[in-house]
C-alpha cells in the first residue's frame, strides 16, 4: 500500500507539472487538422459525389507529414522578423503555423468541392503543410522546455490531447455535418484552432542556448541549416549512430504493419461495422490513453531501456493474440460444445475487446517510450531538424512494408499474416537489448543535448 501511494503521488507530481499540462493543449492543436485532411475530408468528398479516383489522389496530401524534415532546418534557424522578436523562435513559428491552419480550414469551409476541386485540393495541401510545420514546432518546444525525465510524461499528455482532437475532428465533424453541413463542420474546426493559438500566447519561450542564424552566403546557409544538425548527431554518437537510427526506424514496424489490415480483418471474420466502431472507439481510445500514461510514468520510474523493451515485446505479443483470434470467426461456434449462439457472440465481442485493449495499451506505451527515446538523442541546438528526421524515419519503413500486407493475407491468410507481423517486432527487441547492454552508457555520455 505505501508503494502504491508513493506511485500515485509521483504520478500526480509528474502529470500536474505545468510543462506537462501544456502538452495536452498543444496535442489537441496538433491532432485537430490531421483527420480534416484525411478520413474526414474523404467523407466530405464522397458525400459530394466526387469521383472515387480523385478522392484517392487526395491521400497524397499526407506526404507533407513525411517530408517535413526538408523545411525543419528553416523552422529551426530562420528568425521571423516581427513575431520572432515578440514571442521567440519556437512560439513565433508555432503561432504562424496555427493561424495558417485556422485560416486554411475556414477557406475550405467557403469552397464547395464540386466545381472547385483544384482550389479545394490546394487548400487541403496548405492545411497539411501548416499542420506538419506545427508538428515540427511542438516537438522542438517539448524537447527544449524540459529535461529527459519529463519527456515521457509530456509525450503521454500530448498523445491524450491528440486523441481527443481526433475524436472531435472525426466523430464531432460527422455529427455537425449531419445536422448542418460539411462547410459548417469545417467552420467549427477552424474556430477550435483557437485552443492552440491561446496556448501559444500564454506559454513561455523555452530557455535554450543562442542559435547560430543563417549566413548571407548560400554555403553558410547550407552549413548551418542542413549539414550541422547531421554532423552533430553523427559526431556525438559515432559508430553507434547507424544502430540508433535503425532502432528508431524499425521500432514500430510490427505495429504499423498490423494496423494496415486490422479493419479489413474485423469485417472479414464476421464483426459488424457497429460492433467494430463501438468496441474499437471505446476500448481503443481509453486503453491508448491508459497505455500512454503508464508509459510516461514507466520512463520516469524504470528508465528508457526497460520501458522500450516492455513496449517492443508487448506490441509483438499482441499481434500473436490477433493470430489466435484469426483462427475462428465470431459468427461460428467456438470450439466448445453446446454453447448458445448468443453466448458465442458475446464471447466473441469480449475477445475482440480484450485483444483491442491489449493492442492499444501496449501501442500507447511503446509510442511514448519511443518519443522519449528520440527526444533523448536530440541536441537542443538542432531540436527541430533532428527530431523531424527521427519522426519521419520512425514511420516510413513501416508504411512501406505495410503496403504489402494485403498480398501476404491473400497468399497465406490472416493467421500467418499476424504471426509475420509479430516476427517483424523481433529486430526491434534485439536492437533494444543491444542498446541496453552495449550502447546506453555510451549514448548517455555522448548525449550532451545542450
Amino acid at each position: 500500500m505505501p508503494d502504491l501511494l508513493d506511485t500515485l503521488r509521483t504520478a500526480w507530481r509528474l502529470y500536474s507539472h505545468p510543462r506537462v499540462l501544456v502538452m495536452l493543449f498543444l496535442g489537441f492543436s496538433a491532432g485537430l487538422p490531421y483527420l480534416l485532411v484525411f478520413s474526414t475530408l474523404s467523407a466530405w468528398l464522397a458525400d459530394a459525389d466526387v469521383d472515387r479516383a480523385a478522392i484517392g489522389y487526395f491521400s497524397w496530401v499526407g506526404i507533407m507529414f513525411s517530408i517535413k524534415v526538408f523545411w525543419a532546418p528553416v523552422v529551426d534557424r530562420l528568425k521571423l522578423p516581427l513575431l520572432g522578436r515578440a514571442l521567440g523562435q519556437r512560439r513565433s513559428w508555432l503561432l504562424l503555423a496555427q493561424i495558417g491552419i485556422g485560416l486554411s480550414l475556414a477557406a475550405m469551409a467557403l469552397v464547395e468541392p464540386v466545381g472547385h476541386l483544384e482550389r479545394f485540393a490546394q487548400l487541403a495541401l496548405l492545411v497539411a503543410f501548416c499542420s506538419a510545420t506545427q508538428d515540427i514546432c511542438i516537438d522542438a518546444y517539448r524537447i527544449d522546455s524540459a529535461d529527459d525525465s519529463f519527456q515521457g510524461a509530456m509525450a503521454a499528455t500530448y498523445i491524450l490531447g491528440y486523441r481527443v482532437a481526433m475524436l472531435v475532428a472525426g466523430a464531432g465533424a460527422f455529427y455537425i455535418a449531419s445536422y448542418d453541413s460539411w462547410n459548417g463542420a469545417y467552420h467549427v474546426m477552424a474556430w477550435l484552432m483557437a485552443v492552440g493559438i491561446v496556448t501559444t500566447l500564454i506559454i513561455r519561450e523555452p530557455d535554450t542556448p543562442p542559435r547560430q542564424s543563417f549566413g548571407r552566403h548560400p554555403a553558410q546557409w547550407l552549413e548551418t541549416a542542413l549539414i550541422a544538425p547531421f554532423r552533430d548527431f553523427f559526431g556525438r554518437y559515432g559508430a553507434l549512430a547507424l544502430g540508433l537510427l535503425a532502432l528508431v526506424a524499425i521500432y514500430r514496424i510490427s505495429d504499423i504493419t498490423m494496423g494496415v489490415m486490422a479493419n479489413p480483418f474485423y469485417l472479414d471474420i464476421g464483426y459488424t461495422k457497429n460492433e467494430i466502431a463501438t468496441v474499437a472507439k471505446f476500448f481503443g481510445f481509453f486503453m491508448t490513453i491508459l497505455g500512454s500514461a503508464v508509459g510516461g510514468l514507466a520512463v520516469l520510474r524504470w528508465g528508457l531501456g526497460r520501458s522500450m523493451l516492455m513496449g517492443a515485446v508487448g506490441v509483438a505479443l499482441t499481434n500473436v493474440l490477433f493470430a489466435v483470434m484469426a483462427t475462428y470467426s465470431p459468427v461460428t461456434p467456438l470450439p466448445v460444445t453446446e454453447v448458445p449462439v448468443e453466448q458465442v457472440r458475446w464471447l466473441a465481442l469480449a475477445w475482440l475487446a480484450a485483444v483491442i485493449s491489449a493492442d492499444n495499451l501496449f501501442g500507447g506505451f511503446a509510442n511514448v517510450a519511443l518519443i522519449a527515446f528520440m527526444s533523448s538523442l536530440t541536441n537542443r541546438n538542432f531540436s527541430a531538424t533532428q527530431f523531424a528526421l527521427f519522426s519521419s524515419l520512425m514511420t516510413l519503413p513501416g508504411k512501406f512494408i505495410g503496403g504489402f500486407s494485403g498480398e501476404v493475407v491473400k497468399a497465406a491468410g490472416y493467421p500467418t499474416f499476424f504471426n509475420y507481423a509479430a516476427l517483424l517486432g523481433v529486430p526491434a527487441i534485439l536492437l533494444t537489448l543491444w542498446w541496453m547492454r552495449r550502447g546506453r552508457t555510451r549514448v548517455a555520455a555522448a548525449g550532451n543535448r545542450d
